[in-house]
């Protein structure tokens, strides 16, 4: 596995699986309309024994509010598998959304907001993004392409003297055109690349921003003590506003997302899921006892619910759903393993 590894929603960190899937299990219970009396008493009493499970419980609900639109529904599940089919789908999304109008008066604002609910606001009105589980290929006005991953987004400041792209969330892939006369910028909130004829990729990772270098250089400097590093073919680093990390070898199978595919060479299950969940709407989590088994392979990101039917088929696992927004990878009853190929 290469130094940049993909990295685990921050809302989740400090919160344990046990903790999460507790809370999903009785979110679950609550919702369904059989809960008893004293049903409700111990969940009050398992709310009440730790901050943890507080937490846990916070997360779940952050999570559910996310899926008002779907709740509303009257066939909830129906609706989580049709707005999922609708991902990837660009071509036919004047189509998809007038049919999505329909549903339990939820309206196309309901489904614009649901699909761009893990965006930051600023991301909705940014030059150009994605919702998630989308990719976008983007041809700039002076030639160069740009890939926008899911949930991404990024202003565009084209001037006389410079080009410039602000990456407001998300993940970027930029084959840079040439142009003597005008040095191309992408500024993140913890420093600006400064490509020198380069193809590369660039993702903001919480505190951190992550790139990789395929073609050519880019420059480094943070935005706070102003350090600076070249970045060549074939490297990888993270930085934040006042330090930049190490060098190591840039992983190529990371290129893969701009065709819609995830390429595991010998990545724990883990880093996998982790991956897929910013290709879904909900929690995607995968318990610590199937955590490490090791994943060979190239699956689908249009289609992250196909991936896991592709991981189950080949490890001892199973997927789990207690609700429709609510997905656990587990171990499969009676099996064993802590490797696999496809």
């Amino acid at each position: 596995m290469s130094a940049i590894e993909f990295s685990v929603s921050p809302e989740q960190t400090g919160i344990s699986f046990s903790a999460k899937e507790q809370a999903a299990e009785w979110f679950a219970l609550l919702r369904s309309g059989d809960a008893t009396d004293a049903d409700r008493s111990q969940w009050e009493a398992w709310l009440a024994a730790c901050e943890e499970h507080r937490n846990a419980w916070a997360y779940v609900q952050r999570v559910s509010n996310r899926f008002a639109p779907i709740q509303t529904s009257p066939d909830p599940r129906t609706t989580v598998g049709i707005l999922q089919t609708a991902q990837g789908r660009l071509a036919r999304r004047r189509r998809i959304l007038l049919g999505l109008a329909a549903f339990g008066g939820t309206g196309l604002l309901s489904w614009a907001t649901w699909r761009h609910t893990l965006l930051p606001a600023r991301a909705w009105v940014a030059d150009h993004h994605t919702g998630v589980g989308e990719t976008r290929q983007i041809s700039l006005t002076d030639g160069t392409r740009v890939w926008l991953g899911s949930a991404s987004a990024f202003n565009e400041d084209f001037r006389p003297d410079l080009r410039r792209l602000h990456l407001v969330a998300g993940d970027i892939f930029i084959e840079t055109a040439p142009d003597a006369t005008r040095p191309f910028v992408v500024d993140t909130p913890h420093g600006r690349l400064r490509a020198l004829g380069t193809r590369f990729d660039v993702r903001l990772e919480g505190r951190q921003t992550a790139v990789s270098v395929y073609e050519g250089a880019v420059e480094v400097r943070t935005a706070g003590s102003e350090a600076t590093t070249v970045i060549r073919a074939g490297e990888q680093t993270r930085f934040d506003q006042q330090a930049i990390g190490e060098t190591a070898a840039a992983d190529p199978s990371r290129e893969g997302w701009t065709q819609g595919i995830l390429i595991a060479q010998d990545m724990p299950l883990s880093l996998l899921a982790a991956e897929l969940a910013r290709y879904r709407h909900g929690h995607l989590g995968v318990a610590p006892e199937v955590a490490d088994l090791r994943v060979y392979g190239s699956f689908p990101l249009d289609s992250s619910d196909r991936a896991l039917v592709m991981l189950a088929s080949v490890l001892p696992i199973q997927v789990r759903q207690p609700l429709p927004w609510w997905s656990t990878i587990e171990a499969r009853s009676g099996s064993a393993g802590k490797a696999a190929s496809r």
